[in-house]
């Protein structure tokens, strides 16, 4: 890839009856940090840029042809055709097909390093099942495809959380979260945190699974049995691995003041609380992988699709962290950089 002086971010708009068009052409609008390549059918955006009443400019995505200035309105796109014509607000069975081609596509110029990151926009996981294509969603299918081990995290301004175990049932919660599993998201979260966001020595504070972290054993032992055994051997490295911790109160200004990351056991442990403190400026992060990918912390919107009623806000943070992101890879000096509190 030519030396451009714009980092190269590949945008899946995701469901195309939903609000991931919107974003990519609300986004076009301002001036932006980074090249955006959108990996979509281009008269999808042709089609919602004029539903929104807004001008864009598409381009087909030449990648010996490096920007150095973005133009208000441009958008470069690697085409993909939709299969059915879209409905705004009116998912598609059809073009289930279509949302896996973008994310495989995008998937792949990371990999050959065409682009230097993605960012994707929202899907709807029921409509893709129901087309009969099995998806639990990007973090666990973009893993099939690059490999390694996937640790879901989300971040906003002042906190990140990530997780033990993703979308699963609750009743498979606890017998999920072994210590293999959990020494490989704590090492995984402790590798990435450093690597990929400049921090030396990063401070992780550790849910307990049960009410009170167990309570000594009388509400529950995985504390005892898994968790603790697993931060004591990291401990035991000079890893700042502080837990378990009752979920109750750790996510509280006295406790995160100091802290990096959270790591919750589950999705709706730690989830609520990051997307009360920041929704609408939050990402989504898959660590884990060979590539950097970063997300939108909201759904399709079906509702405001073609509306222009709706934030870019969650989408120009997804930006900027998979900047920062690619550039902490970069330069491979972790700082001392720590998060601020969130305010109470």
């Amino acid at each position: 890839m030519p030396e451009t002086t714009l980092t190269r971010i590949a945008y899946t708009p995701g469901e195309p009856a939903g609000i991931g068009p919107d974003l990519g052409v609300m986004l076009t609008q301002g001036p932006l940090p980074c090249e955006l390549i959108a990996v979509c059918d281009p008269e999808l955006l042709s089609r919602r840029a004029k539903a929104l009443a807004l001008d864009i400019e598409i381009i087909e995505f030449d990648p010996e042809n490096a920007v150095r200035k973005k133009s208000p309105g441009l958008i470069r796109v690697v085409p993909v055709p939709l299969k059915a014509p879209e409905t705004p607000g009116q998912t598609d069975p059809e073009n289930s097909r279509y949302v896996i081609d973008t994310i495989n596509l995008a998937t792949q110029l990371c990999l050959d390093g065409t682009v230097d990151a993605m960012m994707t926009g929202p899907v709807h996981k029921g409509v893709i099942n129901d087309a009969g294509i099995p998806f639990s969603g990007h973090t666990e299918h973009i893993a099939d495809i690059t490999g390694g081990h996937p640790v879901m995290m989300l971040s906003t301004p002042g906190l990140r959380v990530a997780l033990a175990t993703t979308h699963i049932p609750v009743h498979r919660i606890s017998q999920t979260i072994t210590q293999n599993r959990l020494g490989s998201v704590l090492s995984i979260l402790h590798g990435d945190l450093r690597s990929r966001f400049g921090i030396r020595n990063p401070r992780i504070l550790v849910c307990g699974l049960n009410p009170h972290a167990g309570e000594g054993g009388h509400l529950g032992h995985e504390e005892i049995e898994v968790i603790s055994p697993v931060l004591e051997r990291f401990r035991k490295r000079g890893i700042q691995a502080i837990g378990p911790l009752p979920a109750d109160t750790l996510f509280t200004p006295q406790h995160l003041q100091n802290a990096d990351a959270v790591l919750a056991m589950y999705h709706d442990q730690g989830l609520p609380v990051l997307k009360y403190a920041g929704f609408g400026q939050a990402v989504n992060i898959t660590l884990g992988l060979p590539i950097v990918r970063t997300s939108v912390d909201h759904g399709t919107a079906l509702e405001l699709a073609a509306s222009g009623n709706i934030s870019t806000g969650s989408a120009h943070y997804a930006l900027e962290v998979a900047m920062e992101m690619c550039r902490a890879e970069s330069t491979g000096s972790p700082d001392e950089h720590r998060t601020t509190t969130v305010s109470s």
